[in-house]
């Protein structure tokens, strides 16, 4: 998906034009749009399975190793955990510490002296299973210092997510975007299971990593190959229609969770829809722009045919030639306007990334029901996208990013200085900024295919998806500065969710303009960050 040739056809016709002869959205559009949602479904939930699987239940000290059964007689496990655990201020045995010894007294007297030895735990952990069966945490005991751990696992998996982008984007545009999208099949597979029979925290890891790498190229190319496929009037709609895929996965997740307690079984269950995936992996076709640009266009010729079949077009005669240069990574920053282009998109991307995940990997922060507040998480996406199809038609690209990301940001303030007892309103704006989150996400996605120019548009979705994911694996670490300064997450989310709004405000309008089809195109635009055309239409 990286190296694009630049493309001249025959009778002076440009490749949307030919599309738009087979029916650039009709049934054949339509039908490969649906079998992508498949695929897509199970990429929400495992990027948000931290959520469950890493989840830390409550927890106290194993005190089998303060005595035999003999020593606490008759005692109620209530008393036994009296005499052998203090408790903290909040009345809940503590976490991490034991007596070195029972303190039988505090059954009299429910103070506990300061001057009786407490240490750490000597024997392991006993956990509450009234809510999971069984979570890493649980499973390799990643409590007290081992906390972090836990955490970590989501930063891994994301930063497997980001080497995978560059991966998967380099090599689908040398061996097509369909061969790879069935590889990405199949390893996310093969790496998802053996992820979950992981014997050790590190073998976890490493296969969570693998895991991330690999469902990357799945996210990629079945955008990219779904709006390669589709006519200019109808990408914005195909956009927002495909990432609603998203949304229902989602909200799956919480249902899934649900029912499925033990993390071993949870991630085979969200894997198991990409098994359906690779058998209608036949059906789907190559990119007929990736076939032309690459020298191959008796075969694309020949799926054009296929499409104008399938949608009734059968005056369908037009011929292509190809002529081109190809380009890399390294052109991004070779002249001035295409480098500050590249600049500005890679802040946003970090920006919407960072926020989103942050604001969704914290679900357990309003002390509600798990599964409750990931559903509604999930399902305010929805609407959400429906509103910000409306607005990326009407009032133009720029001012959506600008607006939807400066907007997240001053919800997260406003929980910011809200005091906790007023919990309602926290979770009615936590769950508004989740909305805006979402509709910032759709939006940049769109906004970055219309903006890079047609010989660099691969290369600059690569690159931007490169950034949103390094700022996806910072955010659970940044999450973890809540032991420094309780509110200190929050307040980096909110600054960096205004600051990347604002950088947005410095991109082009792109709303109804000619798209850039050559560097070329972007150096001549002098003026670039000034113009503010008002129509919508999302294209490639």
């Amino acid at each position: 998906c990286f190296v694009l040739l630049s493309v001249t056809f025959q009778v002076a016709m440009k490749f949307e034009s030919i599309l738009e002869e087979t029916d650039g959205f009709g049934r054949y559009q339509i039908a490969l749009v649906l079998l992508m949602y498949i695929p897509r479904i199970p990429i929400p939930c495992h990027f948000l399975l931290n959520n469950f699987i890493a989840a830390i239940p409550s927890h106290h000290c194993n005190i089998s190793s303060l005595g035999s059964e003999g020593i606490f007689g008759n005692l109620t496990q209530e008393e036994r955990l009296t005499v052998s655990i203090p408790v903290q201020d909040d009345g809940t045995p503590a976490s991490c510490h034991m007596f070195s010894y029972p303190q039988f007294h505090l059954l009299s007297n429910s103070s506990s002296p300061s001057e009786v030895a407490v240490v750490q735990c000597q024997n392991g952990w006993e956990y509450d299973n009234s809510t999971f069966i069984s979570t890493l945490a649980t499973q390799f005991d990643l409590v007290c210092e081992k906390r972090g751990l836990a955490k970590a696992s989501a930063t891994i998996f994301f930063v497997g997510v980001m080497a995978g982008a560059v991966f998967f984007g380099v090599l689908c545009d040398k061996y097509g975007r369909r061969s790879m999208l069935l590889v990405s099949y199949v390893s996310s597979i093969v790496f998802s299971v053996v992820s979950a029979f992981s014997s050790n925290y590190i073998m976890f890891a490493a296969f969570r990593f693998l895991t991330g790498f690999a469902l990357t190229g799945i996210i990629n190319i079945s955008f990219v190959l779904s709006i390669e496929w589709v006519d200019t009037k109808h990408r914005t709609f195909i956009g927002v229609f495909g990432s609603i895929s998203w949304s229902l996965g989602n909200m799956l997740l919480a249902g899934f969770a649900y029912l499925v307690t033990d993390w071993r079984m949870l991630i085979i269950t969200v894997t198991s829809p990409l098994l359906l995936a690779t058998a209608i992996w036949w059906w789907i076709p190559e990119s007929a722009r990736w076939l032309i640009a690459n020298g191959k266009a008796e075969t694309a010729y020949k799926y054009l045919q296929k499409c104008a079949t399938f949608n009734k077009r059968r005056d369908f005669t037009s011929r292509v030639k190809l002529e081109g240069h190809s380009y890399t990574y390294l052109d991004l920053f070779k002249t001035p306007q295409l480098r500050r282009l590249t600049l500005f998109t890679g802040i946003v991307w970090y920006g919407v990334a960072s926020t989103y995940y942050g604001i969704s990997l914290n679900i357990t922060s309003f002390g509600l029901d798990l599964y409750l507040t990931h559903f509604i998480y999930a399902a305010i996406e929805v609407p959400a996208k429906i509103l910000i199809y409306f607005s990326l038609n009407k009032v133009g690209r720029r001012i959506t990013q600008t607006g939807t990301l400066v907007l997240t940001g001053f919800c997260i303030l406003i929980n910011i200085i809200t005091p906790t007892e007023y919990w309602t309103f926290r979770t009615v704006i936590a769950v508004l900024g989740k909305g805006l989150s979402e509709a910032s996400f759709t939006t940049v996605f769109l906004y970055t295919t219309e903006l890079y120019p047609t010989v660099m548009r691969q290369n600059g979705v690569g690159y931007a998806s490169f950034m949103a994911r390094l700022g996806a694996s910072i955010s659970p670490l940044i999450m973890l500065l809540e032991d420094t300064w309780k509110l200190l997450p929050e307040v980096i989310f909110c600054t960096v969710a205004i600051f990347s709004g604002l950088i947005a405000w410095l991109l082009p309008e792109t709303n109804n303009e000619r798209l850039p089809e050559t560097i070329e195109d972007i150096e001549e635009m002098s003026n670039i960050p000034l113009k503010l055309p008002i129509c919508a239409d999302t294209t490639q």
